[in-house]
């Protein structure tokens, strides 16, 4: 079973309180049924009965409490947290964001050193809390080096906060807000926790239209002391972006869980529906819509899973991890994008009706590219690793599923964020030699004219410069990158042949079109556009292998989950 089926739900969990957790999830949305779950999102209900439920089962105490500060079964363990982030988000963005915000908060507690502080997160997390994560500002967004929020010291050895933050997922009820500063006197960065209910916090307001509460806030000389001091400078700056490099990885698992819903609904609707004398699914254009989107929607997952094995094995010699989990924030939401863009071709207007879970899909899918860092900023990101990824591997150990129950330990303790484009990456050509597939041949075809071209014909200065032509360069190089961990993740799923050919017949039409719009750039030279055209090349054609993938997997799927009503 590649695709979450809450009513088949893959056993393989790593032990029985994983169980618990996901199908107890699961039997809470199903329970409440597919009408109220519409209904609360289009009256933009506060999801207080969802937040009841997850303190009754202790469910983010669980999942995100490491066990030196929690029960016997607690821990953050990043092969689990991807299931439970695909089931939130399954059910709708809202519930999986007030839990995503929950993660955000907690990075900076516990990467901290204040042992005060992450005894009372614990103790909140097992009362059934949420947390926020107090970093960007209305004129500023994300950037951190321009923050206004300050601290001012205090004759006593305190400080008074005083600013404003914009933007902060549960800042209306969070009792424990990681806060990102500045020193009044030195400018020298901190993090502190600030509580939604201390009489200094002002709540100014909801900046969305929607279930969620995504607030502004400010803080009126608000009294901090040193055990709400959870770090200072370079530590500070480091923990702000190392848990953004954690909790952006938590957007691809929300993106598939959207999309695979998205796809039951509309493949079942298109299945059952006559026109002309035919089902929707018999005519050709359609079947090729729905292979398209399953194939996407699979490897979305293969490679997800994948990157999640290289997060669980990260240590300060490998940190390989930091460009496939920005390769999941990037590129498996905006696949996430495509696919539910694919199925509403089919769905059409149906897709609007308000007894539909796909218009809540079709809006949410939206969010999750822009979230924790845009597209072209962890494109950028990206960027930095392709020299060593083509032109410089390393020798590691080779890695299995990473599934076994324990803490992720390493990602609370991921040191400074620098050296990036020191790290090295094994061999890419070894999981594209392991596979004898035609389409998987001629991607890798395409995919050496690239490398050659960046060793002949390398993107100068003032190319490096144009946003637009290295942004375009990042796109070939994350296709690389993704169909690379997806083969890998295939061979030890044993995902069926057919279905790996599939999906590299939509990859040679990707880097067909990323090679073309290179090409197309006003800034591509006479050498490079050479390279380009190269890289332009039509997906191997096999009819049988097609109406395998069609019969077998994706319209067997017609009838294989409906929320109950």
């Amino acid at each position: 079973m590649i695709l979450l089926n809450p009513k088949n739900l893959d056993p393989r969990y790593p032990d029985q309180r994983s169980l618990e957790v996901m199908t107890s999830t699961v039997n809470f949305f199903e329970t409440r049924g597919k009408k109220r779950l519409l209904e609360d999102a289009h009256a933009r209900v506060w999801y207080d009965d969802f937040l009841n439920f997850v303190k009754d089962e202790k469910i983010f105490a669980a999942l995100l409490t490491p066990p030196n500060y929690g029960g016997g079964d607690s821990r953050w363990d990043t092969f689990r947290n991807v299931a439970f982030n695909e089931i939130l988000g399954f059910y709708g963005l809202p519930y999986w964001y007030t839990w995503q915000v929950t993660t955000l908060g907690l990075g900076p507690i516990w990467m901290s050193g204040n042992e005060e502080a992450k005894r009372r997160a614990a103790q909140l997390l097992a009362g059934g809390a949420v947390f926020a994560f107090g970093l960007s500002e209305r004129q500023h967004g994300a950037d951190i080096y321009s923050t206004e929020m300050t601290l001012t010291p205090q004759p006593d050895g305190s400080y008074m906060a005083n600013g404003e933050k914009y933007y902060i997922g549960n800042g209306n009820v969070a009792p424990m807000i990681s806060t990102f500063g500045k020193m009044a006197d030195s400018g020298e960065y901190v993090f502190f926790a600030a509580d939604s209910t201390n009489p200094h916090f002002e709540l100014l307001g909801n900046v969305v239209d929607s279930q969620n509460y995504v607030a502004t806030f400010a803080l009126h000389d608000y009294p901090i002391g040193e055990a709400e001091i959870l770090s200072k400078g370079r530590e500070a700056w480091d923990s702000a972006l190392n848990t953004v490099n954690i909790c952006k990885f938590n957007l691809g698992a929300a993106s598939i869980g959207i999309s695979t819903h998205a796809f039951y609904e509309a493949i079942n609707h298109a299945a059952n529906r006559r026109l002309y004398d035919m089902y929707v699914t018999d005519f050709p254009h359609v079947k090729q819509i729905f292979t398209d989107a399953y194939a996407r929607l699979v490897a979305m997952k293969l490679f997800t899973l994948r990157a999640a094995d290289y997060m669980r094995v990260a240590s300060p010699n490998d940190r390989r991890y930091l460009l496939y989990n920005s390769v999941v924030k990037m590129k498996v939401t905006t696949q996430g994008e495509e696919v539910v863009d694919l199925l509403w071709d089919v769905i059409a207007a149906k897709g609007f009706e308000k007894d539909m879970y796909f218009g809540s899909a079709a809006m949410e899918i939206r969010a999750l590219p822009k979230l924790e860092g845009t597209v072209h900023v962890n494109i950028a990101l990206i960027l930095k690793f392709m020299a060593n990824y083509f032109f410089n591997p390393a020798e590691y150990a080779s890695i299995g599923q990473r599934s076994e129950p324990k803490h992720d330990d390493y990602l609370f303790r991921q040191g400074p964020t620098k050296g990036m484009g020191d790290i090295q990456f094994h061999d890419y050509n070894v999981a594209y030699s392991d596979w004898d597939l035609p389409n998987v041949n001629l991607f890798r075809e395409q995919t050496a004219v690239f490398a050659e071209m960046l060793a002949a014909a390398p993107p100068d200065e003032s190319q490096g410069r144009d946003t637009d032509f290295i942004l375009t360069v990042g796109e070939i190089f994350t296709l690389v990158t993704y169909g690379q961990l997806i083969l890998e993740n295939a061979r030890i799923c044993d995902v069926p042949a057919d279905i790996v050919d599939q999906i590299f017949d939509c990859f040679v039409r990707d880097f067909s079109k990323f090679a073309l719009q290179l090409y197309s750039k006003p800034r591509c030279n006479p050498e490079q556009s050479v390279y380009c055209m190269k890289m332009i090349r039509r997906p191997v054609v096999d009819e049988e292998r097609y109406g395998r993938v069609w019969r077998d997997h994706v319209y067997a799927l017609k009838g294989a989950y409906e929320m109950n009503p």
